[in-house]
C-alpha cells in the first residue's frame, strides 16, 4: 500500500510539474516523528499513558492471583472433593481464565483507544503547524520524512522542521 502511494505521489508531482512548467513547484519536508518527540505535552501523555497501563496491569495481575489461588485449592482439595464441587470448581476456574482472557484482550483495546484520545490533539496540533508553516511561506508540498513518503531530498526541497519548530514554540 505504502509503494502504491509513492508511485502516485510521484505520478502527480510529475504531472504537475510538466502541467505548470511556468509555476514553480516549491517542496519541503519535515520530520513529524522528531517534531512529536519534542512537544512539550509529550512528557505528559505518555505518564497518563504509563499511569493507565499501570491499572490494567494491576487488574490483571490481581485476577491472576485469584485464579492461581483457586487453582492450588482445588488442587489441595481435589482428592476430597464430590463430584459435585469439583465440577463446579472446574467451572468457576474455566470462567475465571476466559474472565482474564477477555480483561487482556479488552485492555490492549482500551490502551490503544486512550492513547488515540491523548495523542489526536497534539497530533493535530501538529499537522495545523505544518499548514501554516507551507501556507506562511508559499510552499507547494511538504513531504513527512518520517511516514516514509520521501521522494527525494535534493537542492529544491527545504527541510521545514525548524520553521514548524518555531511555530509550536518548540526550542
Amino acid at each position: 500500500m505504502k509503494i502504491l502511494t509513492k508511485v502516485l505521489l510521484v505520478v502527480v508531482l510529475v504531472g504537475l510539474a510538466s502541467f505548470g512548467q511556468a509555476q514553480t513547484l516549491k517542496i519541503g519536508y519535515v520530520d513529524s516523528n522528531e517534531l512529536m518527540g519534542m512537544m512539550p505535552e509529550r512528557d505528559t501523555i505518555e505518564n497518563k499513558l504509563k499511569q493507565f497501563e499501570q491499572q490494567l496491569e494491576n487488574e490483571l495481575r490481581a485476577m491472576a492471583t485469584e485464579y492461581q489461588t483457586k487453582l492450588t485449592d482445588y488442587q489441595n482439595n481435589l482428592a476430597t472433593m464430590s463430584n459435585l464441587i469439583r465440577q463446579s470448581k472446574e467451572k468457576e476456574l474455566t470462567d475465571l481464565q476466559t474472565r482474564i482472557q477477555d480483561f487482556q484482550q479488552n485492555a490492549d483495546m482500551d490502551y490503544s483507544e486512550r492513547r488515540n484520545e491523548l495523542l489526536t490533539p497534539l497530533i493535530d496540533k501538529v499537522k495545523k503547524a505544518i499548514e501554516d508553516v507551507g501556507n506562511d511561506n508559499g510552499y507547494t508540498y511538504i513531504i513527512d520524512s518520517a511516514t516514509g513518503v520521501l521522494l527525494h531530498i535534493g537542492t529544491g526541497a527545504d527541510n521545514v522542521t525548524a520553521k514548524v519548530k518555531t511555530k509550536l514554540g518548540i526550542k
